[in-house]
């Protein structure tokens, strides 16, 4: 929890959103989720603009706890990934300015109306058009999908680079056998190559490495040494150049995992928006690093901004 809300509370549009109060005009008070989004507020400020060097999350930790019970576990590890989503999604739902329910996933797993909009979409969300070619009649059609998080393949085992990530993510793939689609074309289930290109790219985009994988019946950690960058990051190679002008990034917060599936141990890097000094964050102990120790094999979440 904390290597997440330390990495949330680096995002400098997110900071200044907070802290200028904003979030108590477009506060849905009548819901629940309007007291995750306070206290988040309040522990943003906090962070900001309090006296104290070092501030505890205890009361959001409480109050989102009370909404989903697993995540108020202390003795089990929950997963980062996970909880991002859930912070984000309640973060939505108490801001957005529409009345009709919707939730934020990955890109794999997204649905949802896109006229839903809050700080966290505005900032957060990006845009996936799949092409899907029936290997039978040659017909193409294309399925849009939103994202927050982008899950990320490993294809090598052993060191690899991000933009090999990107490119496993973004390269064709036929669906075959039980992944075969049903074209309306031919009327029956048929052979596909499906491909994805972003034709949104959003203001912050957050890399989700799949570091944990099944292998039979057990779930493994793969420790895949990936090299990322710290600045222009090029993310125009996937994305359409119709929709997607402002396509380099630059790092502002990591999400480290140390140790195994169950009893591993999650620290955060952030760049401070100010300095520009990177820190790292592991529970109450802060140290100031180098920008050549960013660069890590335990890299689990990357945060790029535009």
């Amino acid at each position: 929890m904390n290597a997440i809300l330390q990495c949330l509370c680096s995002v400098p549009p997110l900071v200044e959103y907070f802290l200028s109060e904003k979030y108590e005009v477009a506060l849905h008070k009548e819901n629940g989720e309007s007291a995750t989004a306070t206290a988040f507020g309040c522990l943003m400020s906090d962070m900001w603009l309090g006296e104290f060097d070092c501030v505890s999350p205890e009361v959001f930790h409480s109050v989102l706890g009370k909404r989903y019970p697993t995540f108020s576990k202390r003795t089990t590890q929950q997963d980062a990934q996970e909880f991002l989503i859930c912070v984000l999604n309640e973060l939505h739902e108490a801001l957005k300015n529409s009345s009709k329910r919707r939730c934020i996933a990955d890109a794999k797993s997204s649905r949802g109306s896109v006229s839903e909009t809050s700080i966290i979409t505005q900032l957060f969300e990006g845009q996936l058009s799949y092409d899907i070619t029936c290997l039978e009649c040659k017909t193409t059609t294309d399925r849009p999908e939103s994202f927050t998080i982008l899950s990320l393949p490993i294809p090598s085992k052993s060191e690899c680079s991000l933009q090999d990530c990107l490119q496993c993510f973004f390269q064709q793939d036929m669906l075959t056998w039980n992944n075969q689609i049903h074209c309306s074309w031919c009327g029956t289930k048929q052979d596909a190559a499906v491909k994805a290109t972003m034709t949104k790219a959003p203001q912050i985009i957050i890399f989700h490495l799949k570091r944990f994988e099944w292998q039979g019946r057990h779930k493994r950690k793969l420790s895949t040494a990936i090299c990322y960058p710290l600045s222009n990051l090029d993310l125009s190679p996937y994305s359409s150049p119709h929709f997607c002008k402002d396509a380099e990034y630059s790092l502002c917060a990591v999400v480290n995992h140390a140790g195994f599936l169950d009893d591993g141990h999650y620290t955060a890097f952030c760049k401070h928006s100010v300095t520009k000094n990177w820190y790292s964050f592991d529970d109450a102990q802060i140290t100031k690093i180098p920008n050549s120790s960013v660069q890590t094999d335990t890299a689990y979440l990357l945060f790029y901004t535009s």
